[in-house]
């Protein structure tokens, strides 16, 4: 079995193809791909074969084939889209990709063809608000939702910006034979304070959704009621130490196929916090562990046995081996990779 790990250049234009060793962790480069339009959020049919990428500052969307035995990627064929593309994922079939845009204050459904290229017109374009970051669809593929966080382009890098976002997790029904997103009741959940609600996972046998917090340096759990589809809160718990003060945001969410893990990055105290999952789906801290510099993107590989956090400001992918009983990361090796890498995606075959 052969197993990658994509890096995308927002700033190089170019995706970058390791292959993982899976008994050491080691990455060796296999190719960079040319990706203009500067490249940002990866995602992958649920066969693995297919990656789509946003390419944020032409407004397009691209379609790549896989292959599977040496990672290497074919270019498909590219659409248009009316804003810049923020997120991306497939709903559980395959039949649609789901798209987030952030500045463009909507979430868009484009079809999926027989060659998995993307249909030019979306089935769906339906405007949220600014700060729309992400969208998933849940187990049943019935369901799905997009958090806006609270304050608009808070760059850990710079002060506090003024501007505020909604602070709001929108609620959605998804069919999935049409492709339609219908509002669901309420169609909002407001925070339970200024969380600015980011990425998320679901757990993988569990009804709770996971969501990391922007700028409540938090995770948040949410109970999804399977015969609603709508979310009620669980818990929130902080990703940074006791007393930390400093500037710091956070930034993406992964949980472990077995439902055990959970990691998010903090941007500024600049580590990956750890949790473990307890049997009712509630987090325990297990500390932070120091890593690159704004760690934007992060990837478990498809084992959860190695963690790769790449800093978009240190323009560098720090490798981690994951104990499966406590969480914790022990580093094993550092990689240059290029300027602002923004998606670690792995995939295995």
């Amino acid at each position: 079995m052969g197993q990658f790990v994509y890096v995308s250049l927002q700033d190089e234009d170019k995706i970058m193809v390791f292959g993982l060793d899976t008994t050491t962790g080691s990455l060796t480069l296999q190719t960079e791909v040319p990706a203009a339009g500067s490249p940002s959020a990866l995602t992958t049919n649920p066969e693995g074969n297919i990656i789509y990428a946003s390419l944020r500052n032409s407004n397009e969307i691209a379609s790549f084939s896989v292959d599977t035995s040496t990672g290497g990627l074919k270019p498909i064929s590219k659409i248009s889209v009316d804003a810049s593309p923020t997120y991306l994922c497939t709903d559980r079939q395959g039949k649609f990709l789901l798209a987030a845009y952030y500045q463009g204050r909507h979430v868009g459904v484009h079809q999926i063809q027989t060659d998995h290229s993307l249909r030019d017109t979306p089935v769906q374009w339906l405007e949220t608000d600014i700060g729309a970051h992400s969208i998933n669809v849940d187990r049943s593929n019935q369901y799905t939702f997009v958090p806006h966080i609270a304050r608009i382009q808070d760059n850990v890098l710079g002060p506090p910006p003024e501007e505020l976002g909604p602070n709001v997790i929108y609620q959605f029904k998804f069919d999935p034979n049409s492709g339609q997103l219908t509002p669901n009741v309420p169609l909002k959940l407001d925070s339970d304070g200024f969380l600015g609600p980011r990425h998320y996972c679901y757990h993988p046998s569990l009804d709770i959704v996971y969501f990391s917090n922007e700028q409540g340096c938090s995770v948040s759990s949410y109970r999804l009621a399977p015969e609603s589809g709508t979310l009620s809160p669980l818990q929130t718990i902080s990703t940074v130490p006791d007393g930390f003060e400093g500037r710091n945001t956070c930034s993406q969410i992964q949980i472990t196929a077995e439902g055990t893990l959970l990691y998010v990055p903090n941007r500024g105290h600049n580590s990956m916090a750890g949790f473990t999952i307890n049997s009712d789906g509630l987090l325990t801290s297990a500390g932070q562990s120091p890593t690159e510099a704004v760690p934007s993107a992060f990837s478990l590989d498809t084992s959860g046995n190695f963690l790769f956090a790449a800093g978009s400001a240190s323009d560098r992918l720090a490798a981690y081996k994951v104990s499966s009983d406590t969480g914790a990361l022990s580093l094993l090796e550092t990689y240059q990779v290029g300027k602002r890498p923004m998606e670690v995606l792995a995939i295995s075959f």
